[in-house]
Order: structure tokens, then sequence, then C-alpha cells
């Protein structure tokens, strides 16, 4: 097999990368500060690949491996929704579909003290971030973002949560906005929280509008973005 000689940032962007690829050298990146998304993994100078996909880079410095996948990967700074499975003295377990569960420190939360720490039942759904997430370690989670505030994170009530592949659901959050929910926005009112685990929820008035929303999204990762607007008018005529 060919070997690929340049390391150089912009060799491997968008490209087909495979375990042991060296895709960035950090020696040749002086003065640069790199952030590493899943995928990548640092060896002295080297960054190499740690599973096949495309290498992806997103401005100012971060790269990651994009791979269409069932299991997910923690990896710091991610928004996940995950699930609550059991609750402690200092921690929430909650469950992000991935190798451990993550744990959700009690004071994790905007204005939190000891005083005013929040319930959740077993099942609760939350929408979260990734601060901590290490190999061979439980993922640590907040509900605030890097600014100490609440934003959008915290409980999701009502709605449907359902399932996708981890490619799908980066999908959904890349700019500019993905076809299928630009069109299903264009028609419809809703709400929706994307996970980069793999977990959608939407919820909206009525559920007839909940099920068209869930099943175009379900059936667009396949999809070309032509191919997912016709898709999607079909769709609505059935609540027409």
């Amino acid at each position: 097999m060919e070997q690929k000689q340049s390391n150089s940032p912009a060799s491997f962007i968008d490209s087909t990368v495979v375990p042991g690829d060296v895709v960035l050298d950090l020696s040749s990146m002086t003065n640069q500060t790199v952030k590493l998304g899943g995928g990548l993994r640092q060896d002295c100078d080297a960054i190499s690949a740690m599973k096949a996909g495309t290498l992806r880079f997103s401005k100012p410095n971060k790269y990651w491996v994009e791979s269409s996948q069932k299991r997910y990967v923690p990896c710091v700074e991610d928004t996940v929704l995950g699930i609550v499975v059991d609750s402690k003295a200092d921690n929430f377990l909650i469950d992000v579909k991935g190798p451990a569960v993550g744990f959700l420190p009690v004071l994790a939360f905007e204005g939190g003290t000891r005083r005013n720490i929040p319930k959740f039942e077993v099942g609760t759904l939350l929408y979260l971030r990734v601060v901590k997430a290490n190999f061979g370690m439980n993922p640590e989670l907040s509900c605030t973002d890097a600014g100490g505030k609440a934003a959008e994170f915290g409980p999701l009530k009502d709605g449907y949560m359902f399932e996708t592949s981890t490619g799908l659901s980066r999908k959904l959050l890349s700019s500019p906005t993905c076809p299928v929910l630009e069109a299903l926005g264009k028609k419809l009112s809703f709400e929706i929280a994307v996970g980069l685990n793999g977990r959608v929820w939407v919820n909206a008035a009525s559920p007839d509008t909940i099920v068209v929303v869930a099943n175009a999204i379900m059936n667009s990762e396949s999809l070309s973005g032509a191919q997912q607007i016709i898709m999607v008018e079909h769709l609505l005529k059935s609540i027409q």
C-alpha cells in the first residue's frame, strides 16, 4: 500500500484515515494549540488516528475522526443526552451510551450548592456537556456551559427520545443546517436536542409532528441533501 508522505494539517482533512495513520506532526506546528476530538491520540509529537473514518477540522483548532457507529466514545466538550440510572450522595450516575456510565456531580449546575441539590428520578433525560473523558475512566458530566451558566443544559421534559448513529448526530449539528432539519423547520414548529452520543430528543405541540420529525431524521442518514428534502415533502403530506 502506498504511504501518504505529507503530515501537514491540510493534507488529511476531509480524507479517509485508518488506525495508525499519523495525521498531524506537532513539531511542524510551532506556537499552535491543537484540540483533539474523538478518534485521535497523541504520542509525543505525532497525532494518529485510532479508528477508521474521515478526518474533520473546525476552526479555530479542533480535529476529530468522523465515523458512523452505534457505540459512543466520550470526548471533552461533547454535548450528549444522558439518562439517569442511579443517584449517590455526591453524584448522579448517567447512561451516555458509552463503554462506562458517566457521573454528574450534584454541584455541576448553575449556582449549585448543597442547599439546592436537584432531584432526578431514575429514567430522567438530561442534556449534558462532557467535561472530562479519560481512557478507562468514567466520564465526568456537567449541566453548565464553560462559563458556568445553565444555557440549554438540564432536564428534557415530555417529547420523544430516539437513538441514531453517532455520524448522523454530528450531521444534524453541522453548519450550515442539515437539509432535513431545514426542510422540516420551514413547515413545522418543534423543539429538538441532539446529543453527539447518538440520541435525539424531539418535542412539539402535536404528537403527529413529533412522529414526522423523528421519522424524517431516522430516514435521512443514507440520503443526499436533495433526497432528504423530497422525503420530508412526502412525510408532510401524511399530516395535511
